[in-house]
C-alpha cells in the first residue's frame, strides 16, 4: 500500500480527544484479552456466555476463537458473497432519472447522443466578425437560444453573447474588451484577430456516438452534468442494494434521556444514513425488542437484498440471531471476526440473493461491523469501485489487542494520523470526531508506524455522502 497526502481536518479541535494517555499496565492488557468487545446489546447487564469446557488461562489465547475469521479475510468473504449474487441472481440494471442517479454505477456505456457542441457557438461575449477590420456593426445582436442568424459578409460584425450560435461565414469572435467603435460606429480591434478565435466549433468535445464514459463509472455530479449535456434524461445503472435494518433490544429508548436501566438507541438513527452513504437504499427500520418470534418473522418475510441486525449476535439468553439463522437453514459465511471492537459480528446467506449482516449492539462495535462486512458487501452489490488503500504514520502509538486487529478512530493532521480517545466498544465520542479508522495490527503500533486507514464517507468528501 502507498501513502497519500492526508486531507485537512474539518474545523474544531477534535485532536483534544487525543491527549497522551498513560500506558496500559499488565492487568489492563490482560483485560483487553478477556474483554468481550461489543457482544450483546449496548449497556445490557446480561451475563456473558460460559467459557468453553476446559478453558482457563489459556482461554485468552487464539485457539478459543478458532471459528473467528481474520479481519482481512472477513472483508474479502463479504465482497465475494456479493459477487456470487451478481453472477447468479441477475440483478437487472435499471433506468434512473438523472436527479436520482447520484452515487449509482453506470451499467451501460454513456454514448454521446449528439455532437458537443451541437453547433458552432461563441465562447465569449463580444462581436462575431467576418474578414479584416474595421467592421460595420449590424443593429441587431445574437443571443443564446435564438435561431441561427443570417450569414456575415466581409467587413461586417454583429454583437453576440456567450453560447449563441455563430453566424455562417464568421471569421472570429472579438471579445468585448478587445474592441471599440469610432465616431462613425465602425468596430476596431485593439488586439490581433486570429482566425477561429473564441469559437467553439461543432463537435469539439465529441461526435454523436462517441463513448463518453464506460460501464462501471460512478455517477458523480460531473457525470450527471455530462449526461445531461449529451442529451440524456435517464441513465442505465446498477440498482442500489435494498437494506432493511432490524434493531434488537428491550432496553432501548427512542427518545429522552436514559432512565430506569434503559438506554437510548444510538444505532437506529446512525445506521440508515451510514448505509445510504455506503450506497444502499434503506427500505425500513424496525425495532423488534428481544422477541425471537418477531425476529424470525422479520427475517423470513424480508424482501431486502441485505438485512442488518443490531445486537443479539452473542450467546446470551436473549441473543436470538444465531438460533434464528439455524432455524431457517441459513449459511454462516462469517461467524465472528478477529477484530476489536466488534468481534461477534457475522455474515450469513439467508437466500440465494439475500444476506444478513449481524452487527454487535455496542455502537462502535457496530461501526466496526459496518466497515468490515457491510461496506464490502454493499459496495460490490452496487458495483462501486473499491477505495484506494493508503497508509499514514501514526503520530502517537496505538495499543493493540494481543491476537486481533483493532480499529481505532483517528483524525488526520498534515501527513499523520492521531489516535483518539473514547474508543471503547460502547463509545461514539471518538468516532464522531474522527476522519478515519486506523487498522492497528495485533500487538499494537508504535509512534511513527504506518497504519492502513479506512476513510469515513463524509470525511473523505466522496460520492458516498448521500444522507437523504
Amino acid at each position: 500500500m502507498t501513502a497519500r497526502s492526508a486531507r485537512s481536518v474539518r474545523a474544531g479541535d477534535s485532536a483534544g480527544l487525543a491527549e497522551d494517555a498513560d500506558d496500559l499496565d499488565v492487568e489492563e492488557a490482560l483485560a483487553l484479552v478477556r474483554e468481550d468487545n461489543g457482544m450483546g446489546h449496548p449497556g445490557s447487564h446480561r451475563p456473558p456466555a460460559p467459557p468453553p469446557q476446559g478453558s482457563g488461562p489459556a482461554a485468552a489465547g487464539p485457539d478459543v476463537r478458532h471459528k473467528a475469521t481474520p479481519w482481512p479475510e472477513a472483508r474479502a468473504i463479504a465482497a465475494r458473497a456479493a459477487r456470487v449474487v451478481t453472477r447468479t441472481a441477475h440483478r437487472a440494471p435499471v433506468s434512473v432519472r438523472l436527479e436520482d442517479a447520484l452515487g449509482l454505477t453506470l451499467a451501460a456505456p454513456l454514448d454521446a447522443l449528439t455532437d458537443l457542441p451541437s453547433f458552432d457557438t461563441s465562447a465569449m461575449d463580444g462581436w462575431a466578425v467576418a474578414g479584416p477590420g474595421p467592421w460595420a456593426v449590424r443593429d441587431e445582436g445574437v443571443l443564446a437560444g435564438h435561431a441561427e442568424p443570417a450569414p456575415l459578409t466581409d467587413g461586417e460584425a454583429i454583437r453576440i453573447a456567450t453560447g449563441a450560435r455563430v453566424p455562417p461565414d464568421t471569421t472570429a469572435i472579438l471579445r468585448s474588451e478587445h474592441g471599440q467603435t469610432d465616431e462613425k460606429g465602425r468596430l476596431h480591434a485593439t488586439r490581433e484577430v486570429v482566425h477561429g478565435q473564441d469559437i467553439r466549433p461543432r463537435g469539439q468535445e465529441c461526435r454523436s456516438g462517441d463513448q463518453l464514459l464506460p460501464p462501471g463509472t460512478l455517477a458523480t455530479p460531473a457525470v450527471l452534468g455530462l449526461a445531461a449535456a449529451a442529451g440524456y434524461d435517464t441513465v442505465t445503472a446498477v440498482p442500489r442494494p435494498r437494506v432493511e435494518v432490524l434493531v434488537l433490544g428491550d432496553e432501548l429508548l427512542t427518545e429522552g434521556t436514559p432512565r430506569d436501566g434503559l438506554i437510548r438507541d444510538a444505532l437506529g438513527p446512525m445506521l440508515p444514513p451510514w448505509l445510504r452513504a455506503l450506497g444502499a437504499e434503506v427500505t425500513a427500520v424496525r425495532r423488534l425488542g428481544d422477541s425471537a418470534q418477531a425476529l424470525h418473522k422479520a427475517v423470513t418475510g424480508s424482501k431486502a437484498d441485505v438485512i442488518v441486525t443490531t445486537g443479539g449476535t452473542a450467546a446470551g439468553p436473549v441473543d436470538h440471531v444465531h438460533p434464528i439463522l439455524r432455524r431457517i437453514g441459513a449459511e454462516l459465511l462469517v461467524d465472528g471476526v478477529k477484530v476489536r471492537p466488534g468481534h461477534p459480528m457475522l455474515l450469513a446467506r439467508t437466500k440465494e440473493n439475500q444476506h444478513l449482516v449481524g452487527l454487535p449492539g455496542n455502537p462502535l462495535a457496530a461501526v466496526s461491523g459496518l466497515l468490515t462486512l457491510a461496506e464490502p458487501l454493499l459496495r460490490t452489490l452496487a458495483a462501486r469501485p473499491a477505495p484506494e488503500p493508503y497508509t499514514l504514520p501514526l503520530r502517537d502509538g496505538a495499543h493493540g489487542h494481543p491476537y486481533d486487529t483493532r480499529l481505532v478512530p483517528v483524525v488526520l493532521r498534515g501527513d499523520s494520523a492521531i489516535p483518539l480517545h473514547y474508543n471503547g466498544p460502547a463509545m461514539l465520542r471518538g468516532i464522531a470526531a474522527a476522519d478515519a479508522l486506523a487498522v492497528v495490527p495485533p500487538g499494537g503500533a508504535r509512534p511513527g508506524q504506518e497504519a492502513e486507514l479506512l476513510d469515513l464517507p463524509w470525511a473523505s468528501a466522496g460520492i458516498g455522502v448521500c444522507f437523504t
